[in-house]
């Protein structure tokens, strides 16, 4: 039997999910005979570890025999919660998920839990090598790991406890997977990592996250398509500015780290930026590239967050012109200095929520409107949906996995864009 493979979280999972079917199949889960599930985890929020234990409980049921290994940020960060399920049957550290001899020679049922748990100090891990993969399961576009960790301790975040601290992968390691991911096919890479912007700083050189684009975009030639995933704004380096007023190929989409709008509540947080600078940040890569479109995270009740103060986040959705929110009720997350400071009351971060999700909805139906008669090159996902190249949602009849469309937006529905394939010019 195939080695599952169950990925919760960040594009970062997904690709080190890639490398852990690799080297799980390895070590020989593939050939047990009642098979083998992997739960990658994520610990970002407490429903992300609710689901993943729901999972996992579900799994047992349908699996009776099957051996089930938990790893991933939830994992690390608090192993003593898995290898108490009894369920569970190994419980892996994020380092540790990516070798194949810590899938060998698995305990056998009903062992103690000190057996279950090979999870060690990830702050002791000082480099990330490059792991190469030849696809990415199920998914259109390819994600490759340029970082990983981060250094910064915002108060809200469980995130370093469970990476360890920042360190970059090779850069022409990330290269080369890019070459192999464009040989396979891929039209689309995405590049990924825990604090992408802090890229560099420990490598020979410390070479930043826009020499890496520039890099990637002059040495794979038959790269089609570059998008970044999550980047923090007040990191962004002025080669990265400059390639994205000038490279066609890097995708007019960024997903800011935002978190709030109140000024407050971000150094309450201990980000190391402030509204103003969002929002220049946002006017600046405008005039750039006009058709850029901004995604970005908000958390809503952060403690002794007030009234006004989240009135700032709700006005910061249309001051920078957001389109794609992420929308996090806060959630305190034991271990981290916010889970300590006054909460808000859990009703009134609901509601919050609640709202700013209503205001990103309203910024993306008008985002969606100005589109209407657009040409758009989309690439294809699944079942007639693709993404433009601004990672807009959009409805297209034709088309095969990965393949890129130009098409004409013809309308949309409130939630994607309607779109119809130009006609081809014949060979």
């Amino acid at each position: 039997m195939a080695v599952e493979v169950v990925t919760f979280g960040c594009r970062l999972n997904t690709y080190e999910s890639e490398v852990m079917r690799r080297e799980a199949n390895a070590a020989g889960l593939g050939e047990l005979k009642d098979g083998a599930v992997i739960f990658n985890t994520c610990a970002v929020t407490a429903e992300a570890v609710r689901q993943a234990k729901q999972s996992i409980r579900k799994a047992r049921r349908e699996n009776p025999q099957a051996r089930i290994i938990v790893t991933g940020c939830a994992a690390q960060t608090d192993p003593a919660a898995f290898t108490a399920m009894g369920e569970v049957d190994l419980v892996l550290g994020n380092e540790e998920k990516l070798k194949a001899h810590n899938y060998r020679a698995l305990p056998d049922f009903g062992v103690n839990d000190t057996e279950k748990a090979r999870v060690n100090d990830i702050m002791s891990v000082t480099e990330t090598a490059g792991h190469m993969v030849d696809a990415i399961e199920g998914r259109a576009r390819a994600f490759v790991q340029v970082q990983n960790g981060c250094d910064h301790r915002c108060t809200f975040c469980i995130i370093p406890y469970g990476r360890g601290n920042s360190r970059s992968v090779p850069m022409g390691a990330v290269v080369e997977q890019v070459k192999r991911l464009v040989g396979n096919g891929y039209a689309e890479v995405v590049l990924t990592g825990v604090d992408m912007t802090s890229f560099g700083a420990d490598l020979p050189g410390a070479p930043k996250l826009g020499r890496l684009v520039k890099t990637i975009l002059r040495q794979v030639p038959d790269l089609p398509r570059l998008r970044l995933s999550s980047i923090d704004s007040i990191e962004a380096d002025d080669d990265l500015l400059e390639a994205i007023a000038t490279e066609n190929r890097l995708m007019p989409h960024l997903h800011l780290s935002l978190q709030s709008g109140d000024d407050m509540i971000l150094k309450r947080m201990k980000r190391r930026h402030l509204r103003d600078d969002s929002i220049r940040f946002c006017e600046d890569v405008r005039r750039l590239r006009p058709d850029i479109v901004f995604g970005a995270d908000i958390i809503a009740g952060f403690p002794t967050e007030t009234e006004e103060m989240f009135k700032n986040s709700e006005k910061i959705v249309e001051e920078c012109g957001l389109t794609h929110l992420h929308v996090f009720p806060f959630s305190p997350r034991e271990g981290t200095p916010a889970a300590r400071m006054p909460q808000v009351d859990g009703g009134a971060v609901k509601r919050r929520a609640a709202r700013l999700r209503a205001a990103g909805e309203a910024a993306y139906r008008r985002h969606l409107d100005r589109l209407a008669g657009s040409r758009q090159s989309i690439l294809i996902e699944r079942g007639g949906l693709g993404r433009t190249e601004g990672f807009t949602l959009a409805a297209i009849e034709c088309g095969t996995p990965g393949e890129i469309v130009d098409a004409t937006i013809t309308g949309h529905d409130g939630a994607r864009l309607i779109a119809s394939p130009l006609a081809r010019q014949a060979a």
